[in-house]
Order: structure tokens, then sequence, then C-alpha cells
């Protein structure tokens, strides 16, 4: 069994139909990546599956359990789902420490003391533990991406979603975070990631899911859809004969 199942998954606002029947698997420890054109629902996916949107239809079926049923625990699947946001999402007037600590103490219930020493084994793990007392405005973009990361890392969570993660970035930045994702990977950590990076893609994915019009065009791994026939596929990778 799949540690994550989509199956049919649709969500409109109002008239336009941002999601329109999609369905893929995660399998433990994979690293899948979502791509697609720009305003394709890519986002608005990974908001539905840990209920930050709710779904217009279909399900997702979390390590065995459906969280689009009625009265599930969304506290319990956001402590199992991390999510790294586009913009990092820190509080301004928190310090890094802090930040990382937050939903422990208030979500998982930790100790104070617990909690900063999860919160710093986090921080030191994405080389950021020097950084424990700064304000997000004293950080880099970078920075500030590898604070998110620590901060979704510190719940243990079984999948991480990371939402354009290179997007606000250099080129060097970016090329850390592919590094930095690549070792979480390798470190046993299953990963979803929406971009529209194709070094990221290429860097980091076992398998894509290409995205288009709400539905999913095609899955393969990056190679294969180098090879695709479709014509929507072919221009977004640039494929040439």
């Amino acid at each position: 069994m799949s540690l994550l199942e989509v199956r049919n998954l649709s969500k409109s606002f109002g008239d336009a139909v941002v999601l329109d029947g999609v369905s893929f698997d995660v399998e433990e420890c994979q690293a899948k990546v979502i791509m697609g054109p720009s305003g394709c629902g890519k986002s608005s996916l990974l908001r539905c599956l840990n209920r930050l949107i709710e779904p217009s239809s279909g399900s997702i079926v979390f390590d065995g359990s459906n969280v689009t049923q009625p009265g599930f625990d969304v506290r319990l699947l956001r402590q199992q789902i991390g999510f790294v946001f586009q913009n990092f999402g820190l509080y301004r007037h928190l310090t890094v420490l802090q930040n990382v600590t937050l939903a422990l103490r208030k979500v998982k219930n930790m100790a104070a003391r617990e909690a900063n020493d999860r919160a710093r084994y986090e921080l030191e793990r994405v080389g950021m533990a020097e950084r424990h007392d700064a304000y997000p405005a004293a950080l880099s973009g970078g920075q500030s991406q590898r604070v998110a990361i620590a901060r979704a890392l510190a719940m243990d969570p079984r999948l991480v979603l990371f939402d354009e993660p290179t997007s606000s970035l250099d080129p060097i930045r970016a090329r850390e975070v592919v590094t930095m994702i690549n070792q979480l990977h390798r470190g046993g950590v299953t990963i979803l990631c929406v971009t529209h990076d194709i070094s990221l893609a290429r860097g980091i994915a076992d398998r894509i899911v290409f995205l288009s019009g709400g539905r999913v065009r095609a899955e393969d791994s990056f190679e294969g859809l180098l090879q695709n026939d479709l014509e929507d596929v072919r221009d977004f990778f640039g494929c040439r004969d």
C-alpha cells in the first residue's frame, strides 16, 4: 500500500475548475515531483493534501486512512504531513528557534526544553544552528528556506510537501536546496515537491507527475517524459525530435 493515494481529486472555485479528477500515488521514501504550466493547479493540489483547502470531490488516503472523510482530525494529519511554503511562512516577530519550536509546543505539547533540543537538532541538520537567535528579516532567502525546512522536519512527519522551494532563490542558493532535499531523501524522508524548475526536478525526482489543465497528463521518470509524444508534455520539457 502506498503512503499517499490520491483518487479522482477535484477542486473548483466557483465556476473555475482547478483540479479535475487527479489521481496518483506516493510510495514510502519516494521523491516525487509535480510539474506543469502556471495555473495548472499544482499549488492548490498540495493545499488539498493537508486540508488547507477542501477538495470538492475525490479522496485522499494517507497511511491507510481516508483524510477527506467527515470528522477526520486535521491536526493529526498536519503533524504527519510537513509543508514548506513558497514564501517560507516564517513568523517575523519570532526568532529562528521560536519559529521551529512553536508547533512543537502548541501542537505536540512538548516542554520548552525538549522543544528547544529538537529544534536545535533540526537547525543543525540544515546548517542554521548558529542563527538560532536571528529574526527572519535578518535572513537571506536561502537561510529562510532552511529554517522553513527545519520547522517541517521538527514535527517528524511521514511526508514533506515542498511548494516551489527554489522560486525566490538565486541559482547558487537553488542548488543548495537541491542538495539539501537530496540529503533528506537519502535519509529516508518521503518528499512531494511542486516546482516549475526543471533542474530541481531532474535533480531530486524518482518520478514526475505532469499536470496540465487540472489533469494528470503523464507520469514517468524525467528521461521518460523527454520521450513522451503528447504535445503539451513535449512543449513544457522542450523536447526535440
